[in-house]
């Protein structure tokens, strides 16, 4: 291939920069010219009136310098057009126009749908996972996931610093909507002693009973780490309406609603078990927004480099991964298709130990 193009697409993750810096350095050492598109698929429909703020000429010397910086240099965005046959086929075209004869697609699982797509309309593409989430099943670790978990560890060490020094206990949220590796990660690495994830069936009053044994044996300032997503599929009901009411607590209503959150959460279980004292953090986009990682910088790096030479020799339609250690290709369908298991048995240890 003469040239190729490379996007980030969904949510930005740590290591994206890195993996378009080794995309460059690959592609100038094959005499490959790379451009880049920005925000995602949106680039590929030319929303734009002027070609620079949708497609650009990535230079070795622009981007050498970036793989150290947060965020995303491509920028990112969701393409809810790219849904749709019609965009999907005028994105084609106008890789076509382009002169673009393969895409390297850096996220998700939905990024992963598009490069799909393209590759169904003729377009070669290869995937490199980006997304700190961990949720693509068929690799051991997605880039951003080392650096989101560091992240999560060390805001959690400095809330369990000071929640010794008051005896208190501390709800921490973390991100994973439909995924709780990080929270996994975080809680194992930190001694959490409470752990709640999409994937396990949790109840208020479960965290409750937990919560005061850990007091009861002396641990009053227990640290109850919280996927994002575990507040829709796995928590069982729970009437936040009806247990407000009844205590008269108006005030909480008004400022907060009645919605299931990890500050609400924490104020039911103030009320459950006063003794707890306890508080409630939610770590956010800083998990988003970090220097890479050693762990992802190298895999960035590794994935890189594989997806230019695969399309080099002409080969589309892969995604890449990481698998004990190694760097690996494999078709798109397949990868898409892996069935994602949870490790429930270091989730149970955490309640064990």
């Amino acid at each position: 291939m003469k040239k190729i193009g490379v996007l980030t697409s969904g949510g930005d993750s740590p290591g994206m920069n890195a993996a378009v810096m080794s995309v460059a350095r690959s592609a100038a050492h094959l005499g490959i010219e790379l451009i880049g598109i920005k925000r995602g698929y949106n680039g590929l429909l030319k929303k734009n009136a002027n070609r620079s703020d949708d497609f650009i000429e990535m230079q070795l010397d622009m981007v050498l310098d970036i793989s150290d910086l947060p965020g995303t240099y491509l920028r990112t965005a969701r393409c809810k057009e790219f849904l749709s046959p019609m965009y999907r086929l005028l994105a084609a075209q106008n890789l076509r126009e382009q002169g673009i004869e393969g895409m390297i697609v850096i996220g998700g699982d939905g990024s992963f749908q598009g490069a799909k797509c393209l590759c169904e309309l003729g377009i070669p593409c290869i995937g490199i996972p980006g997304t700190i989430d961990n949720d693509l099943s068929y690799t051991e670790m997605t880039l951003g996931y080392d650096t989101a978990v560091n992240d999560c560890v060390d805001a959690i060490r400095a809330i369990r610093a000071t929640s010794r020094s008051h005896d208190r206990a501390h709800v921490v949220e973390v991100m994973g909507r439909n995924c709780g590796d990080i929270a996994l990660s975080s809680a194992v690495s930190t001694g959490s002693e409470i752990l709640v994830v999409p994937e396990v069936s949790w109840s208020v009053e479960g965290v409750a009973k937990r919560l005061k044994e850990q007091i009861d044996k002396g641990n009053t300032r227990a640290t109850i780490v919280v996927a994002e997503g575990s507040f829709k599929g796995s928590m069982r009901p729970f009437d936040v309406a009806k247990f407000l009411k009844e205590r008269n607590d108006e005030e909480t209503i008004i400022q907060s609603g009645i919605r299931m959150t990890t500050y609400m959460l924490a104020h039911i279980l103030r009320t459950l078990v006063p003794e707890s004292d306890i508080r409630s953090t939610v770590v956010g986009y800083t998990q988003r927004g970090e220097t890479p990682t050693a762990r992802d910088s190298i895999f960035a790096f590794e994935a890189g480099n594989m997806a230019v030479e695969l399309l080099a020799q002409g080969i589309g339609n892969q995604v890449i991964g990481r698998k004990k250690g190694r760097v690996f290709h494999m078709d798109i369908e397949r990868a898409l298709a892996a069935k994602r298991s949870f490790n429930k048995h270091l989730y149970s240890l955490v309640y064990q130990l």
